[in-house]
Parts: C-alpha cells; sequence; structure tokens
C-alpha cells in the first residue's frame, strides 16, 4: 500500500512512519509547513511545526531511508484555524483548534492532495485505533493507552476520512516504549519533549495574543442576579470557568470566589457567579459529524445512552443523547448523567460508547438546571 506519513519532527510520528515502513508499505515522509513564519524556533515543549521540527522531520526520513518533502499548508492553515480561533473567541466561544488542525488541515487538505497523488492512507503518530466491523466498516476506537489515548481529537473523522486513515501507535502500551523504540532505531527525536499548549500561540500568552486581534472594549462584570460587581477591558479575553484576573471591586456575600459563568460579547458582559453554577446538565451541539457509520439510533433519531467527553484529557461522563433537525441540519442534544463543570460555547463534544467513538458536535449552548441565563439583565 503507498502511505503517506505525516510527519510533526516528534516521535510520535517517527516511529508510526518506521512502523509503517516494517510493515511493508511504500512510504513517504511529508511534514506540513503550517507557521507563516518558518524560520520560527521552538521553546522547550511550546510550539510546532518550526523549523528544528522540519529539521528533525528529514532526519527522521533519511535514518529510515524514505523520500522527505515539505508542503506549504500555512496559508490553509491561518484561514482554516487560526482565523477560526480569532472569529470564535470574537463571538464569546472558547474554540479547540487541535480539532479544527485535525479537521481541515490533517485529514482534510493533506488526505485530499495525498488521494489526488495516488496514495492509498494517511499515517499519523496519534494513539487511537481503526476496527473494521463484520462488514469491512471501519470504526475509530479509543488506543491502549488510556492516558496518552487521542481519539478524542479525533473525533471529527469521518466514515470516507477513516478509510484512507493509519495508525500504527493504536496498540502500543505507553509512550516509554514508544520513546525506547526510537531509539533503538537510532532516530534523534527519541527524548524530544511532546509539544503542548497553542502551537500558534508558542509563549502560552493566549490573552495576549488575542488582545491585538481583536478590539477589545471596556464593558461591565456583572453577577448571576445581573449585579454590577466589577469592570473589564474586554470580554472576549475571559473564557467560561475562569477564576483568576477578573478583578472584581464587589466581594461576594459569602466571601466565596467567583468565577465566569457566560461571555455575552454583543452586550460587553461577563456573567460571574458562584462555583456551583458553573454545573450544567445539558448540552446542544451543532456542526454534528459521525466518525464512521452512525448507529441505528442515530438514523432512527431515538435516544440513546452515551459517555461524553468535552475535553482531550478530560473525564467521560454518562449521558443520553439523541438527534433532531433544525431545518434539515442535525442538532446533538445531550442529557447529563451527572452535572460537568465549567463547560462553554464553542468546546467540541465526542460522544462513546466502550472505546467507540460516535462523533462530536460544536457546543452551541450548555444548560444548568439551576441557573436560567435569562435572567441576568
Amino acid at each position: 500500500m503507498k502511505v503517506l506519513a505525516a510527519m510533526s519532527g516528534g516521535v510520535d510520528s517517527a516511529v508510526a512512519a518506521a512502523r509503517a515502513v516494517e510493515a511493508g508499505h511504500d512510504v513517504v515522509g511529508v511534514h506540513l509547513a503550517l507557521s507563516r513564519m518558518p524560520g520560527t524556533l521552538r521553546t522547550g515543549s511550546r510550539g510546532c511545526c518550526t523549523i528544528e521540527d522540519s529539521r528533525d522531520a528529514w532526519r527522521a526520513c533519511d535514518i529510515l531511508g524514505i523520500p522527505y518533502y515539505v508542503w506549504d499548508f500555512s496559508e490553509r492553515f491561518k484561514e482554516d484555524v487560526v482565523d477560526d480561533f480569532v472569529a470564535e473567541y470574537a463571538a464569546g466561544r472558547t474554540p479547540n483548534p487541535c480539532m479544527r488542525c485535525n479537521e481541515r488541515i490533517k485529514f482534510a487538505a493533506l488526505l485530499e492532495k495525498a488521494l489526488a497523488l495516488g496514495f492509498d492512507a494517511v499515517c499519523t503518530g496519534h494513539y487511537a485505533k481503526v476496527i473494521e466491523d463484520e462488514h469491512g466498516n471501519r470504526e475509530l476506537h479509543r488506543a491502549a493507552d488510556w492516558a496518552k489515548d487521542q481519539s478524542y481529537v479525533l473525533g471529527v473523522l469521518t466514515h470516507e476520512q477513516l478509510k484512507h486513515s493509519m495508525f500504527p501507535l493504536a496498540d502500543t502500551p505507553s509512550k516509554a516504549e514508544v520513546r525506547a523504540e526510537a531509539a533503538r532505531r537510532g532516530l534523534s527525536v527519541a527524548n524530544k519533549p511532546d509539544s503542548h499548549d497553542i502551537c500558534f500561540i508558542s509563549d502560552g500568552d493566549t490573552r495576549g495574543w488575542l488582545a491585538e486581534r481583536i478590539e477589545m472594549q471596556p464593558g461591565e462584570v456583572v453577577d448571576e442576579t445581573g449585579a454590577v460587581v466589577g469592570a473589564h477591558e474586554g470580554a472576549n479575553a475571559f473564557t467560561v470557568g475562569q477564576r483568576r484576573g477578573l478583578k472584581l471591586g464587589r466581594p461576594a456575600a459569602d466571601g466565596k470566589p467567583r468565577f465566569v459563568l457566560e461571555i455575552r460579547p454583543k452586550e460587553n458582559k461577563v456573567v460571574v457567579g458562584p462555583e456551583a453554577l458553573l454545573a450544567v446538565d445539558q448540552l446542544r451541539g451543532i456542526k454534528v459529524s459521525w466518525a464512521g457509520l452512525p448507529i441505528p439510533a442515530v438514523q432512527a433519531q431515538a435516544e440513546f445512552d452515551c459517555m461524553v467527553q468535552v475535553r482531550a484529557h478530560g473525564d467521560p461522563v454518562a449521558a443520553t443523547a439523541r438527534v433532531q433537525l433544525d431545518g434539515g441540519r442535525q442538532q446533538l442534544v445531550v442529557t447529563l448523567v451527572e452535572p460537568m463543570r465549567g463547560v462553554a460555547p464553542g468546546q467540541t463534544l465526542v460522544l462513546y460508547q466502550g472505546t467507540r467513538v460516535l462523533g462530536q458536535a460544536t457546543i452551541d449552548s450548555a444548560r444548568s438546571l439551576d441557573w436560567d441565563p435569562a435572567r441576568v439583565s
């Protein structure tokens, strides 16, 4: 099989490519240049797709004896990931750029180009598993190592994309084993730190980065009753669940800390309140997609039991879900068995049954039965 290995410059993608070669596939390595500043240097474990990463990917391909190319996807990355990130924050939502990158870059733009060039599959270093059912339909499942499982950020993959996806690290029991294997293979990235945080904000200062791109306007901070308790310099820089940096002028009556409950960019208000009101019971999702063929209950628009996860490394929570149509478009209504805290519009919810990823949606609203945001004026 002709395989295009996406080489990030990290240890996971290097070992994944090595296993694809060892399995007898015809492998070509490609590094995606996503930064519009190709001379950007990596800072420890912050950032990715830097000039050092490109060089590390080239060295790995050289050791593996496979061709190596760099494809410039920087314009597409800016439009589909960076600009989307800014627009979502400007609208008062909290986006997940890794989901958008997987959806629109690695498994849309990259896969589309790979198939056009005659490749059969794209191989990445993600920790996730693809399984075929008795009819040959592919399903996305959690990896063997739940601590490193990345099926959440792959929840955007469609049935057609799963047909051409390869994850050689699926059954690897630990990251330590991947590093040990890289060392045995002579790969220089064996001890390279993992990337974390948002790759295009290398210093980790999301608020400062956004302030340069979104016009911030001073406004009011109000409590859950609508009373003004402080002021802010820009509502877009806050996130639901935030506690620090609120600079409130009036302390809570009970003296306890307050948290951001809601961001209202149109009114330029930030709503704060007690931690208990962060708990939500129902999520509504839009931009719904299914990882593989939808289960029968989805097709019948019937309620089904599932687990829901709203963060890459968050704990899944028991829930029931159902699909409803709104103008011909699917919406997902998820009712939680136990309340979940700190959920913000713009986050991605991913549904599971056992280890299988059913699908995902972007959270449009998160509702608490104990507090009606409409009461805040």
